[in-house]
């Protein structure tokens, strides 16, 4: 059940650059998939900002943001112990069974709400897509307490095998039994997944990313255009079948 709510910060670091792991100290219910409000203690800044939860445990919540604009570098200057009023959880969840046999997907940013699935699920294999090593190591130390089958990939070839995960999911699938896969990334690499899920006949589930101005469904900043007719990412998903999408 969604609420608003003050936590204070127990961790704003940053794990590579650019990219900041949050810890607030709250105690909420939320599943996979869902998302918090962030509200920036400044007159500055009217909207909130929409945060994808990456764990919810002993009382924490832990999010995963890039510094990509004035208000997510204001973000940077909170320190532990200062206050941040939160609106969530929002949205729905993967639909997941923890002993289902699943795949995750995630490219850059995209890996944030796909731990929360791994911490979730107790048969999980990960694929962690980035542009260099420096964006990937760090989400790698962050999934290794749930899964021993972690393949990295970057475009690079810094870290891992060079190439986008879309290169290496054939051939996974061929080896692997999978019930489901989830992906979340950018829209042109989930894309590419769920193409290759459907050759394999498995259930693809993405979540999708969105500017988002309410984060409730009021606005319609949000919408994107399914197969059942225009959907609003904050409340309608931000997860969805990808053959609705795509």
């Amino acid at each position: 059940m969604k609420k608003i709510f003050n936590a204070k910060i127990i961790e704003n670091i940053e794990v590579a650059k650019n990219i900041y792991r949050l810890v607030v100290n709250a105690e909420i219910s939320a599943r996979p998939g869902q998302f918090i409000q962030i509200r920036l203690p400044s007159e500055e800044f009217t909207l909130r900002r929409p945060f994808g939860i990456s764990s919810v445990d002993n009382a924490q919540i832990k999010m995963f943001y890039r510094v990509v604009g004035h208000g997510t570098k204001f973000l940077t200057s909170k320190k532990t112990g200062n206050e941040l009023n939160l609106l969530g959880p929002l949205g729905n969840g993967f639909d997941i069974d923890a002993d289902e046999k699943i795949l995750l997907t995630g490219g850059g940013m995209g890996l944030a709400p796909l731990l929360f699935a791994a911490n979730f699920s107790n048969n999980a294999d990960i694929f962690i897509g980035g542009r260099n090593s420096q964006e990937v190591i760090f989400w790698q130390n962050e999934f290794k307490n749930f899964s021993k089958n972690i393949f990295v990939m970057t475009d690079d070839g810094s870290y891992g095998s060079k190439g986008f995960v879309t290169d290496f999911l054939p051939d996974a699938l061929q080896k692997n039994f999978y019930q489901k896969i989830l992906v979340c990334g950018p829209e042109i690499m989930m894309r590419k997944v769920f193409e290759t899920a459907k050759d394999f006949k498995i259930p693809c589930q993405i979540s999708m990313e969105k500017r988002m101005g309410c984060g409730l469904g009021a606005c319609l900043s949000c919408s994107i255009d399914t197969i059942h007719g225009r959907k609003k990412v904050c409340k309608d998903g931000p997860i969805f079948n990808a053959g609705e999408v795509f």
